[in-house]
């Protein structure tokens, strides 16, 4: 036995197992760690940003940060793919393997492969020019439109890469979007946003008293402890924005922090509702059904659901 072992390493599979086998095995084995050390790399940096965000007094994400975790996942992406081009290269390499003779049908083949792969390459120059041109970011809200679907793919970017931009929408359905199919962009939380709150009221009130009461509000709302931590600056009255046959709409816009319109417009809503019920004044049923549609409470509990809601805040603080 110690003969036919001598004599199989001796030979020439053996010799192969030993020399070119060996080094391949060795090959693999460091780009398995190499791919593994990238990704650690990637998620302690999207770690350690997130840990930043959570210890920060901040309520959203800022701009730089939302890049970088943007960046980190596209490098990470692009990482793996050179090392498994290196592999591939060097395995070949070892392997002794030629391409000469493989020029023609490679030439063939290319240009199959370029026809078929015009899809990925114009994925990846989107990709490329989204992540440049910071157009969005992780935990930015979007709304995008892509190419033949008819509705918008709305939600909250989880991941973006040079081929692909992941969103979660509001019901947790996760969308993957090819970036090469995206012909428009909107970004809901770059930089600031703006809440809009459109308020109805009967044509027999007084306008004159409805935007004194509003303008009153509005400068108390950077007071109150929920609202104020999600507005960058006083609300601002705009007057009036339609009117029909029985209602006068008025409408309150305000700037809010990236992300944070649709809660600052419940808040917003909730205040306006409240002075104006005080003031005697009485809305259009449509801003009494908005209310519960968009705060979750009826006109009657609008008082102790605000006043719990502060308590809360205050205590939380």
């Amino acid at each position: 036995m110690t003969d036919r072992w001598h004599d199989f390493w001796r030979g020439a599979i053996g010799e192969w197992i030993l020399t070119r086998g060996l080094h391949i095995i060795m090959l693999l084995i460091a780009a398995v760690l190499a791919v593994r050390f990238v990704t650690w790399v990637a998620e302690q940096v999207t770690k350690q940003l997130d840990v930043g965000f959570a210890e920060s007094d901040a309520l959203v994400r800022s701009e730089a940060n939302k890049h970088r975790q943007a960046v980190a996942s596209v490098i990470q992406w692009v990482s793996i793919v050179i090392i498994a081009i290196w592999v591939i290269v060097q395995i070949a390499d070892v392997l002794q393997f030629s391409v000469a003779g493989l020029i023609a049908p490679a030439t063939v083949l290319g240009a199959a492969l370029g026809f078929g792969a015009q899809q990925l390459v114009k994925d990846l120059l989107s990709g490329f020019f989204i992540i440049v041109e910071k157009q969005y970011g992780f935990g930015d809200l979007v709304a995008l439109t892509v190419t033949g679907v008819n509705e918008e793919a709305r939600g909250t970017v989880e991941n973006v890469t040079l081929r692909v931009t992941r969103l979660r929408s509001s019901d947790g359905e996760v969308f993957t979007v090819p970036n090469g199919q995206i012909v428009k962009t909107v970004n809901l939380s770059k930089d600031w946003a703006r809440a809009v709150v459109d308020i109805p009221v009967s044509t027999s009130a007084d306008l004159n008293r409805v935007n004194e009461v509003l303008h009153q509000e509005c400068e108390r709302a950077l007071d109150n402890p929920l609202l104020g931590e999600l507005l960058l600056d006083a609300p601002t009255v705009m007057g009036v924005e339609s009117i029909a046959v029985d209602t006068v709409t008025l409408r309150v816009v305000a700037r809010t922090l990236p992300g944070k319109q649709f809660e600052a417009g419940r808040q917003l809503r909730v205040l306006v509702i409240r002075a104006l019920a005080r003031a005697g004044i009485v809305t259009a049923a449509d801003a009494t059904v908005g209310l519960v549609d968009d705060a979750g409470v009826s006109s009657a509990q609008v008082d102790e659901a605000e006043e719990e809601n502060i308590e809360g805040a205050v205590q939380k603080r």
